[in-house]
């Protein structure tokens, strides 16, 4: 809702009517009921079991109720994600949905209280995502586990080096006393492996996940020999 909503309307319920573009129906303008059907729906929500009825739910349900001033179906999008993501399971992508198809699974639901074309739009965006996130996941490969264990520790180390403009006499007496402090015994070795092969590596494009700033990068780089 960023520069969509007034500060006061971000995060909030809303308290003025609103009206659904191209549909005769006129969601709830009473505040006091908005926020009870509110609470409601998020009780129902929760009570759902099966992640997938509990994402078409959302999808459903919060356009339906129209609960902030804007943003709802793509607030309703991310709630369904929610339910998907807690479970483990591939996030819902529209990328590929065309807005007409949306617009119209919405307006049966709008009209007719009929949600036989969402949930159509719904199961094929879901196949759809599937089959992008799995052949993504393959390109890519397994993610490096290790790596992710080690995750906060190769950063702090790394940081630090740059940060303190060490060079590389420097850094290598500070990694190994941080793998000797941080790391298990077994995992020593390839821990130290990897920090020194990331500062090698490190450049411009990559200071942002080590949390540096370019000056930093920039005052270490004419040291580091």
């Amino acid at each position: 809702s960023d520069n969509l909503l007034t500060d006061r309307a971000c995060g909030s319920l809303r308290a003025i009517a609103v009206k659904i573009g191209m549909s005769s129906y006129v969601p709830l303008s009473i505040p006091q009921l908005l926020s009870e059907n509110f609470e409601k729906l998020l009780k129902k929500a929760n009570a759902i079991k099966d992640p997938f009825e509990q994402a078409f739910f959302l999808m459903v349900q919060l356009p339906y109720l129209q609960p902030f001033e804007d943003v709802n179906k793509r607030t309703s999008r991310l709630a369904a994600n929610i339910a998907l993501i807690k479970k483990n399971l591939c996030p819902l992508s529209f990328i590929d949905v065309s807005e007409k198809d949306y617009i119209n699974g919405l307006l049966g639901i709008y009209e007719q209280n009929r949600i036989e074309l969402l949930r159509d739009i719904f199961v094929w965006a879901y196949e759809r995502s599937c089959f992008l996130y799995s052949t993504t996941r393959n390109v890519l490969g397994e993610p490096d586990v290790f790596r992710m264990k080690y995750r906060d520790s190769i950063v702090e180390v790394i940081s630090e080096i740059v940060k303190k403009g060490m060079n590389k006499s420097q850094a290598i007496l500070l990694i190994q006393r941080k793998a000797q402090k941080l790391i298990p015994s077994k995992d020593s070795s390839r821990f130290i492996e990897i920090v020194e092969r990331e500062l090698q590596s490190l450049h411009e494009g990559s200071i942002a996940r080590y949390r540096l700033r370019l000056s930093e990068y920039e005052s270490w780089k004419r040291k580091w020999i």
